[in-house]
């Protein structure tokens, strides 16, 4: 069924001076749009997955306990990030892909002759994006953070062999190290903090549980101030309660730590495990806790402006689709397609970075991206269409 098929155009005419299109019409350009969308998913997902199964048997298959099914399970953990990532460069695709096959079967060409104005033909298609974008954000976004922070979890424990882990909640900063004074797979330490001053690295209301190599509690450490030096965590005037003996006061107390201030404020759950529903409550709790939250602000902003970005591929794309094209300009068709992929990708990366250090606000850097191609699209288009 083409469009060369369906004479259901409406006769009324709307403020562009054209016809309207009918819903069967509008549906049909839907139709092949969200068609080449999800191909374009199932290709590029699969891709992802084989490279990542290749990638991690070079790096894993060595090891112990490590088998296919591992592997495997170990890349489909990344899968949702890596989609949600390259989302917007799937739309741009899939756009020139779905104008390319109106053009080739002259169904636009019968639209255009029958009045019907850019816009109009293009509204099912950019409706079908914004719809696209709010779907990865509110479904795809929240899956993609989970999976990616157990991806990374594993990353740290497998790859990485880094035993210590960070949590952030409503009641303080949680930290679990290993006692380096026992041998590896000895007692470790969990330690709590209520604050943190970013300036003198001084955290306040520490308190320091220590357990034995079975999990069993020992005992609790409980000072006011505490400091992370390079050699470890300094405790001013502890308290030591140890179970059956009288509270005792420590002057000073040293536990040993190879965990780093700079590491320590980087080892915080990244603004892309956190999903679009949970940022502004993390970013209240980080911000409370004395932390920087400039990019999980700059992450749900971003995320806030996928559908208008994705509005704007499907403007982008339709700048080279307005004309019919002969067969040896369709390669041309998708270069100019990768291309503005890429430089969009570049630019957006710059504009992250110089939101992340502060040059730019963060609402500037997160939306530029969307709003200049938008503009750009809507300024090509007008020429093209009016000019």
């Amino acid at each position: 069924m083409s469009i060369l098929g369906l004479t259901h155009l409406d006769e009324r005419v709307d403020v562009t001076g054209g016809r309207r299109l009918s819903p069967t019409v509008c549906f049909y350009i839907a139709r092949i749009f969200l068609t080449w969308v999800a191909l374009l998913f199932l290709a590029i997902g699969t891709i992802v997955v084989f490279a990542g199964v290749v990638d991690l048997m070079n790096r894993l298959g060595r090891r112990e306990g490590v088998d296919f099914l591992v592997v495997l399970n170990f890349s489909m953990l990344k899968l949702p990030f890596i989609l949600q990532e390259v989302s917007p460069f799937i739309l741009l695709f899939a756009s020139l892909g779905a104008f390319w096959r109106l053009v080739r079967k002259n169904e636009l060409v019968v639209l255009r002759a029958a009045g019907v104005s850019v816009w109009q033909f293009l509204l099912p298609v950019v409706v079908s994006a914004l719809a696209i974008g709010l779907l990865i954000i509110t479904i795809l976004n929240p899956i993609a953070a989970a999976t990616y922070g157990r991806f990374q979890v594993a990353e740290e424990k497998i790859l990485k062999n880094r035993t210590e882990a960070l949590n952030l909640s409503n009641s303080g900063l949680w930290i679990r190290q290993p006692d380096l004074t026992e041998p590896a797979g000895g007692g470790y330490y969990i330690l709590h903090a209520s604050a943190l001053d970013r300036d003198t690295s001084i955290f306040d209301e520490l308190i320091v549980f220590r357990f034995d190599r079975t999990g069993r509690f020992e005992g609790r450490y409980d000072a006011g101030k505490a400091t992370l030096t390079p050699d470890g965590w300094r405790l001013e005037k502890a308290w030591k309660n140890w179970p059956g003996e009288k509270p005792l006061l420590v002057n000073r107390l040293l536990i040993p730590s190879k965990l780093e201030f700079e590491r320590l404020e980087n080892s915080f759950a990244k603004a892309e495990t956190i999903s679009f529903w949970s940022l502004p409550s993390f970013i209240d709790q980080l911000q409370d806790a004395g932390f920087p939250a400039r990019a999980h602000k700059l992450q749900w902003h971003r995320l806030l402006a996928m559908p208008a970005l994705f509005a704007a591929m499907v403007l982008l794309a339709a700048t080279t689709s307005l004309r019919p094209h002969r067969r040896g300009r369709v390669i041309l068709l998708m270069l100019i397609g990768l291309g503005a992929g890429f430089l969009l990708y570049i630019a957006s990366s710059i504009v992250f970075v110089l939101g992340l250090t502060s040059k730019i606000p963060i609402v500037l850097a997160a939306w530029t991206p969307a709003g200049v191609s938008l503009m750009l699209g809507i300024a090509l288009l007008l020429h093209l269409e009016d000019g």
